[in-house]
């Protein structure tokens, strides 16, 4: 039995049947009757001694061609949500957008707390008002991390988003009015300038910081449980220490999760999907900068 395939077989589309069925039915024709004896024909008698095989009888061969081959390459591209250049441009311009919207009103609703007289006297004698916002906080935070199918449902996700950048800035409003505003404003433009610094130096470099996210969450469990210690210690530079290391860990949280975004040849990557989670990631690290750096300012101004 004879196959040859000399043209490019495309197996997902079934043209190799017709193969099968022509090598069945090659198989199953029935050989050829004996062919018609005739008398031996005078000559010399042939010598005696073992038969020669049969050297031009062809053997069975099949000989199969299949093009257009995949490489491990072009699967892996093929997978990536990333595979094109627009689709992680829309990504990171989108993420820009939200954080940008967040940091507007996080900033507007700041400058009401501490520009309002009226209303930075009633926070002072209203502490109630800043322990009221942290159960709604965290709750907000806890369904926005945990829930991936609700983070990524339009427009369920953008409300939640909104919701808690206006919780954060209530927060921060309610923490601002203890500070004098020009130590306020030097925290946010310092946190404006290390911030873009930040964000060009993670663009710029070749070294993966999104290997050091367990690292990184360790240090976060140390530096809380380090903040609720100094809740009983009243001690200058225990404070100052615990700004200083927040202001640290903050920076290269945010330099990595700019990495996140950004993508490339890093070791961890977001889901193109995943644009509320980049963006509140982000705009956590940019207001837990702030609040350490205003911590700073405010221990080395007194």
């Amino acid at each position: 039995m004879d196959l040859e395939v000399s043209e490019p077989v495309d197996f997902s589309t079934g043209d190799h049947q017709h193969l099968v069925r022509k090598a069945g039915d090659d198989s199953a024709q029935p050989e050829s009757k004996e062919t018609k004896a005739t008398p031996p024909s005078p000559g010399p008698k042939q010598t005696h001694g073992k038969p020669k095989p049969k050297t031009d009888q062809r053997a069975d061969f099949y000989v199969v061609e299949i093009s257009d081959e995949t490489t491990p390459e072009e699967s892996n591209a093929e997978a990536s949500p990333f595979s094109e250049a627009s689709i992680r441009r829309g990504f990171i311009v989108k993420v820009f957008l939200l954080l940008s919207a967040q940091l507007v009103l996080t900033g507007a609703i700041i400058a009401v707390f501490i520009f309002w007289p009226g209303l930075k006297n009633w926070v002072h004698r209203s502490p109630w008002f800043t322990y009221s916002i942290f159960p709604a906080f965290f709750g907000v935070l806890i369904v926005l991390a945990c829930c991936e199918d609700l983070r990524r449902q339009v427009p369920a996700n953008y409300i939640l988003l909104g919701l808690f950048t206006f919780l954060q800035g209530l927060m921060l409003g309610a923490v601002s009015v203890f500070y004098e505003v020009d130590e306020v404003l030097w925290a946010i433009g310092a946190t404006a300038l290390v911030t873009l610094s930040l964000t060009l130096f993670a663009l710029q470099t070749k070294l993966d910081f999104t290997l050091l996210n367990g690292v990184l969450f360790v240090a976060l469990v140390v530096l809380l449980i380090y903040g609720i210690i100094l809740i009983f210690i009243r001690s200058y530079w225990l404070h100052l220490l615990y700004a200083a290391l927040g202001t640290v860990l903050f920076s290269l949280y945010l330099v990595m999760d700019v990495q996140l975004l950004v993508g490339g040849s890093h070791h961890v990557k977001l889901d193109p999907e995943e644009y509320v989670f980049a963006a509140l990631n982000i705009y956590l690290d940019i207001i837990n900068l702030f609040i350490f750096i205003l911590q700073l300012i405010g221990r080395m101004g007194r």
